[in-house]
């Protein structure tokens, strides 16, 4: 068996994996990160790459007034009883400085989102913006060839196989033949669309997830890591004092055996993709194979085996395992189903979601954890425990052609293919829709009609729908006096069914403020980290903010690196 000597092993190589290796290598250590899949990047490269970090650099520069104390608070009732104030007061801590750190040291820049509100931004401690941060768009081809081993973006939330940046960028599209400047605008990036597919095969500007992994994986390639892919690792080698010392992989040319003098950081991005662990812990998916995830193939749950196969414990306590997310699914061109996470239409005036019964159950601009839950919870009390766990986001005209509704896109993009192979529901009339659905068209006659009474004043008195900053910065500022609410009223009508998904799993392997893996008795496993959703989420099965899988985990992988390098700054 060939034998290879790094200093730091990383298990993974989405965002808690890249920021490990980066800030380890920052520090003079040697790294190796390996990939069980083809392509680097994780279910990072294909999220929206947002990431919550109170009182971060560009917040503190854009003249945002926040502290540590009102983020704990915050924290401390996002979570409950399962605040785990060791590992929060870490992470508000670290946060800042790994911010500062890839800031000023790596190819990673932020923009903020400076009216992208917590997501409960009227509890105690909550803001209205400016602690969740993007990676800036970036040229892809500073990688040079190493773009062919980047993982592409979740083709469903591409326009037109464009990566489309949040806010302002998405504004453009929504307007995009009502606004010279927003013509202008889409068609320069169409042009450059063009000019890349022609000329590389692929589009060289990344956003979000994308040109988060990009920056990342540039930083990493320029201080000397090796990424290996098609590199799964298969168990975890101790010694005499049951220290981790590396791990076996599996490659193309035969099992390597990898020596770690400083540590393995486990950061292969949870159990999405694990049947069987879906199975034990999501109360909706009593097969497995009920949920509905976006994350890659491989996201099968290997970095949790590994730390229990050495003695690490699992958190199963949290509330919630996963960070629910409501996702329709589009049919591809080769007959499979995609994945459509629902962000922005919820948001939207002109737009709501009922059950089978054809009753609203939520205030839809809320978040999608909180979206999934009262669907979740509405379908259990009208038909059992055992009931089929379905929504449907219903829209008029109006609100669909300037909006769109899930992978339906807004005007001028032609739609009839989604009617025709059953994605998209279309009805002359509400009653004709509901009929579509299976609910009682009388009832959901009377719900819409309830609705357009009060929605017609901006009014939502049900659910309070545009009530808060969160909810109002994701609905259309230009539609008064409610940004998210207006009367379904123009015929005809559509709907697009939802099933409950995730964005990543909470639940994961035990660790302590300096990123250890615990075993069993609470105590660290000498040599074992975990970064990014292979830890236990310090949000308690909650979902404060954009960015609390992203945030932490290149704030923890940055710990991890610090404490493998001796550092304590």
């Amino acid at each position: 068996m060939r034998r290879h000597e790094v200093d730091v092993l990383v298990v993974g190589s989405g965002a808690g994996g890249l920021a490990t290796a980066v800030a380890a290598a920052h520090r003079h250590l040697t790294v190796l990160v390996a990939e069980k899949e083809p392509v680097f990047g994780g279910t990072t490269a294909r999220s929206g790459g947002w990431m919550w970090i109170p009182c971060n650099g560009p917040a503190r520069r854009a003249g945002v007034e926040d502290s540590k104390d009102k983020a704990r608070t915050y924290l401390q009732h996002e979570a409950g009883a399962h605040f785990d104030a060791d590992r929060v007061d870490a992470f508000l801590d670290a946060g800042p400085r790994a911010v500062d750190f890839f800031e000023q040291n790596t190819e990673l820049q932020f923009d903020l989102g400076p009216t992208f509100a917590d997501y409960h931004p009227t509890a105690p401690g909550g803001m209205d913006g400016g602690r969740s941060i993007v990676a800036r768009p970036f040229d892809a081809r500073a990688l040079g060839p190493e773009i062919r081993r980047l993982r592409p973006p979740l083709a469903e939330i591409t326009v037109l196989g464009m990566m489309i940046g949040s806010g302002k960028e998405l504004l453009h599209f929504f307007n995009v033949l009502r606004s010279p400047v927003s013509f202008a605008f889409v068609a320069q990036l169409f042009a450059k669309y063009l000019r890349d597919v022609v000329l590389h095969g692929r589009p060289m500007r990344l956003t979000n997830g994308n040109a988060l992994v990009g920056r990342l994986a540039k930083s990493a390639f320029d201080k000397g890591v090796e990424i290996w892919t098609d590199a799964p690792v298969k168990r975890l080698l101790r010694n005499d004092t049951r220290r981790v010392t590396g791990a076996i992989l599996h490659t193309r040319t035969g099992e390597v055996e990898v020596i770690a003098r400083k540590g393995v950081v486990l950061a292969a991005g949870g159990f999405p993709q694990d049947a069987l662990r879906r199975k034990e812990l999501m109360p909706h998916s009593p097969t497995g194979h009920e949920h509905v995830t976006p994350a890659p193939p491989g996201n099968t749950g290997d970095g949790l085996r590994l730390g229990e196969g050495v003695g690490a414990d699992v958190d199963t306590s949290l509330p919630h395992s996963a960070a629910w997310v409501p996702i329709s699914r589009p049919r591809r061109k080769d007959g499979t189903l995609g994945t459509f996470p629902h962000f922005v239409d919820r948001s939207k005036p002109g737009v709501i979601a009922v059950t089978r019964s054809g009753r609203r159950f939520v205030n839809e601009a809320q978040s999608y954890h909180d979206f999934c839950q009262a669907m979740v919870k509405r379908c259990r009390e009208e038909g059992g425990p055992d009931a089929e766990l379905a929504a449907w986001f219903i829209a008029d005209h109006r609100a669909f052609r300037k909006y769109g509704l899930g992978f339906a896109k807004p005007a001028p993009v032609p739609y009839g293919h989604l009617i025709k192979n059953g994605y998209l529901l279309r009805g002359a009339t509400i009653a004709d829709l509901a009929r579509q659905i299976g609910a009682d068209p009388a009832t959901m006659e009377a719900e819409v009609a309830e609705f357009n009474r009060h929605a017609a004043r901006g009014e939502d008195p049900a659910f309070g729908k545009g009530s808060t900053s969160y909810n109002r910065s994701l609905g259309d500022p230009d539609h008064k006096p409610n940004p998210c609410v207006a009367p379904l009223a123009k015929g005809p009508f559509y709907a697009v069914r939802l099933y409950v998904g995730d964005l990543g799993t909470f639940a994961g392997l035990k660790t302590n403020g300096r990123a250890q893996v615990l075993d069993h008795d609470g105590r660290a496993i000498p040599g074992l980290y975990a970064a990014g959703n292979d830890a236990a989420s310090i949000m308690g099965g909650n979902y404060p903010g954009g960015g609390i899988t992203l945030g932490p985990a290149i704030t923890f992988g940055w710990i991890a690196a610090r404490d493998m390098a001796g550092g304590n700054d």
